[in-house]
């Protein structure tokens, strides 16, 4: 089966030949790392381990011209709405043409980034505006309501026209939203204020037959989770979660088969022990890929602080099990 059938058959529940595997995003940086650790260059990584090549289409989805402020009052939300224009032809990859031609063809998985999230779509990039927007959740939630549901048309529209020239694998909702604490937002708050504006989005994704609605998050989301699966989505791909409730094997008890998987291993193994990454992969990744619906992968970036040794045990270890 080619990469992009394999990653179907999973996220239809079906019988692939064998679940993808994904690479984690490894830069030059650890290879540079692994190199004076017995590594003789990305070469190898690719010959030892291969992986099932999945890409990330994004658009840019960012106010343009870039504001000179954020609205503060209703009256500004028209000069918000004149600066998100999904005509513009730089929101779009480079060579778009090309590209779309050359998608039609591919065997590899093609996973489109439809929204950035509640708090890179208000401008959160620093501490300031961070405070701002958390001010205006209490203060002008009208307001802040209204800034998302223009990013909603706008990011909906935008999605429309990338759907008419090809079809995507998957669509990922971005959402860092919380620490290991929880969500910075309640369920009500989330659905009222959030949730309700990735409508338009979720219409376009209906009407035009995208199977798979990833909602990737970071942290501790778990009180989220039924409200994503109350609004459509039906994928979680969960980061840098190292909290317990974010176990997905006590996530796939609560909520099922229809919320697939991607992720789920704690990258704190990998930076450990042999003992701990054996552990780790043997009492997580079994029971999962039996259920099915599930794409197993560390829950985060590989970094240099992941000793080469444990990355090629890492991998060694799941092949085995993937391939039994």
């Amino acid at each position: 089966m080619t990469s992009r059938e394999r990653f179907l058959e999973v996220m239809r529940l079906g019988q692939p030949d064998r679940v993808p595997y994904f690479e984690e995003g490894i830069r030059d940086e650890v290879i540079h790392v692994w190199k004076g650790q017995g590594l003789s260059g990305r070469h190898e990584l690719a010959r030892g381990f291969p992986s099932d090549v999945r890409e990330r289409m994004e658009l840019n989805l960012d106010p343009y011209p870039e504001l000179k402020h954020w609205p503060t009052t209703e009256k500004d939300l028209d000069y918000f709405r004149q600066h998100l224009n999904p005509d513009d032809p730089k929101r779009f990859p480079e060579q778009w043409k090309k590209r779309v031609q050359n998608w039609k063809h591919r065997e590899h998985v093609l996973m489109l980034y439809v929204h950035q999230g509640f708090f890179l779509s208000m401008g959160v990039r620093d501490w300031q505006r961070f405070y701002e927007v958390m001010a205006q959740l209490v203060d002008k939630p009208n307001l802040v309501r209204d800034m998302m549901k223009a990013q909603g048309r706008f990011a909906a529209a935008i999605t429309e026209k990338v759907l008419k020239d090809v079809n995507v694998d998957a669509v990922i909702f971005s959402e860092p939203i919380g620490g290991n604490e929880g969500p910075l937002m309640s369920p009500e708050m989330y659905e009222n204020i959030v949730l309700k504006t990735y409508q338009p989005i979720l219409d376009v994704l209906h009407r035009n037959h995208v199977e798979t609605i990833i909602f990737q998050t970071f942290a501790n989301a778990r009180i989220l989770i039924p409200s994503i699966l109350k609004w459509g989505f039906n994928g979680l791909w969960a980061c840098e979660i190292n909290i317990e409730a974010m176990d997905y094997r006590s996530i796939r008890k609560e909520f099922g088969r229809d919320l697939r998987l991607i992720g789920g291993i704690d990258l704190d193994a990998l930076r450990s022990s042999k003992e701990d990454i054996k552990k780790e992969i043997q009492t997580k990744v079994p029971p999962l890929l039996d259920q099915g619906g599930y794409i197993p992968l560390a829950d985060g970036r590989v970094r240099e602080d992941v000793p080469f040794e444990n990355y090629r045990y890492y991998r060694e270890l799941l092949r085995s099990i993937i391939e039994k």
